[in-house]
């Protein structure tokens, strides 16, 4: 599967020059929030009414420069869920983390708060991103090694949670400053 998600203003663009592809397309974040008076939110529902099938959630710039928590994050999946859109989870840990030895101990926090209230069902509907903050923007990379091990931690930590056949078909991406220098 390939998908892109775009800033909200380029949605429609994005759509259109996608029509016909086997691409599929998101938005970058969503609202909490099923309708109301939110200005600036963008509601799920407006976005799979626009033909949106992915949406990101937790994203590290949104947990840091919006202080957004697991909660808040949570609350979005559900969101997203409710209205078929398949959220992508975004979990990882900052360059101060990582060096304190603290990898495990955040995405688990995260990976707790941020999915709660999920059911089964709706487990085998989203997607993990592990987006080690310290790789974005910084020119540095985890390794294809680090990446996995968080990989296997997440899974580990989530078969704990849920049936161990749901976490095994869980999907997990890496997400950090990938870019064509970098992916293989």
């Amino acid at each position: 599967e390939v998908a892109v998600c775009a800033p909200f203003p380029y949605l429609a663009d994005v759509a259109l020059s996608l029509q016909g592809a086997n691409i599929a397309w998101g938005a970058q974040d969503c609202s909490a929030f099923d309708s109301g008076a939110y200005t600036g939110e963008v509601a799920a529902s407006m976005l799979a009414e626009f033909g949106c099938r992915y949406v990101i959630v937790g994203h590290s710039e949104r947990r840091a420069l919006h202080l957004e928590g697991d909660q808040l994050v949570a609350d979005k999946a559900k969101t997203a869920l409710a209205h078929n859109l398949t959220p992508i989870v975004c979990v990882g840990e900052t360059l101060a983390q990582r060096e304190a030895g603290q990898t495990e101990k955040v995405l688990e926090k995260q990976l707790t708060g941020g999915l709660a209230g999920l059911t089964e069902p709706e487990f085998s509907r989203i997607i993990i991103a592990y987006e080690p903050v310290w790789a974005i923007g910084t020119g540095r990379t985890a390794t294809p090694e680090i990446a996995q091990e968080a990989h296997r931690f997440i899974r580990m930590r989530l078969g704990q949670a849920i049936p161990a056949a749901a976490a095994d078909g869980l999907r997990i991406l890496y997400g950090g400053s990938v870019k064509p220098e970098n992916i293989a």
